[in-house]
């Protein structure tokens, strides 16, 4: 299915021009976050593929080290990123990208920063096998340490049915659903969308001006802030930075990583990224694809120069911070789950 790639020289002016509040530059339509995450036909949420989703979330067995979980780079007890610049996998290794929070991954229509994964399922068999992150060496070795778990079977049945059922498959798709659980509706932003006019303050509701007048909500739309909703596995991109003048590109280097290309190896999409949700921005500092910018201010700031060519006021950045402040919502209650035992001999193999 094709991608939608927002041409660099139509990011300033690309605005929704849907039915809603007007502002200088067109109208923008402003939704909430859904209360429940879509799911595909293939593996509709159900209770027992969540609780064994979360047990493998948490689990970090499934690492080469048995060091490293899901959990280890996706903070669910926080913010749901790490907040390290780039995360840390087995035997200390760095990755080369900033760890994107999972809250309300559920909405976007690809994963990872350069849209390389189709669905949650496809992004769930990603960093078990990823040499740096949790270093298995194929599918084939980490369905086998999950089958060396005895105390596992009973929940994938419970989750798939009877049969061979304790699959690399069945395990991405208990994750996945696990994930679409990880949602935030019910911030300030989506009271007030909703009608709640005194759920948001002044500043905050200037700063919701700012964001539609001087151009954010070109790519950052939709309920997530991530861009149009999309069918699963249709990525919505843009080129970052769009003006490589601005002085933030070097000191922060953001050119260096080449984004959607190294998967495509197609030069246009060379510095082109999935757009990022904006919601819960107070839990994921530092930001950017590299975590190299610390603040939030600062990254406003930087998103202005880098993709509209702006400089904005310190009004306008204190504005914007605290309208972004208003997309922060509640997040899921969170129980840690009971793990099946562990088998004397089963990192020693």
């Amino acid at each position: 299915m094709k991608n939608l790639l927002v041409p660099a020289a139509a990011v300033a002016a690309l605005l929704l021009t849907l039915p809603g509040e007007s502002f200088a530059q067109g109208a923008v339509r402003w939704q909430p976050l859904p209360t429940v995450a879509p799911a595909p036909a293939d593996n509709p949420t159900t209770p027992a593929k969540v609780r064994l989703g979360k047990m493998l979330f948490f689990d970090p067995r499934l690492s080469s080290t048995g060091t490293v979980s899901c959990f280890s780079c996706h903070n669910i007890m926080e913010g749901g990123d790490d907040h390290r610049p780039v995360s840390i996998g087995v035997e200390a290794q760095r990755g080369g990208r900033n760890a994107p929070t999972v809250f309300n991954a559920a909405f976007l229509s690809v994963q990872f920063w350069d849209g390389r994964a189709a669905t949650l399922e496809d992004q769930a068999k990603g960093p078990p096998v990823n040499p740096i992150e949790m270093g298995m060496k194929n599918f084939g070795e980490e369905i086998s340490r999950i089958q060396a778990i005895p105390g596992y079977r009973p929940y994938f049945v419970q989750a798939f049915g009877p049969g061979n059922v304790v699959t690399m498959d069945n395990a991405a798709k208990a994750i996945a659903a696990y994930e679409r659980t990880l949602i935030t509706p019910g911030s300030a932003y989506d009271r007030y969308v909703e009608g709640a006019h005194n759920a948001l303050t002044a500043q905050q509701i200037r700063g919701m001006n700012d964001f539609a007048s001087v151009g954010c909500a070109g790519c950052h739309q939709g309920p997530n802030f991530s861009g149009p909703p999309l069918p699963m596995g249709q990525g919505f991109f843009v080129k970052f930075p769009v003006y490589p003048q601005s002085p933030y590109v070097a000191k922060y280097d953001l050119m260096k990583d080449l984004g959607r290309y190294d998967v495509t190896h197609n030069p246009a999409d060379k510095n082109v990224w999935r757009v990022p949700g904006l919601r819960n921005l107070l839990y994921t500092a530092p930001y950017m694809h590299n975590g190299s910018v610390k603040t939030l201010p600062e990254a406003v700031r930087v998103m202005a120069s880098t993709q509209l060519n702006r400089e904005l006021t310190d009004q306008q950045v204190n504005d914007i911070t605290a309208f972004l402040g208003s997309l922060t919502g509640p997040f899921p209650k969170q129980t840690m789950p009971r793990l099946p035992p562990t088998p004397g001999d089963l990192l020693g193999r």
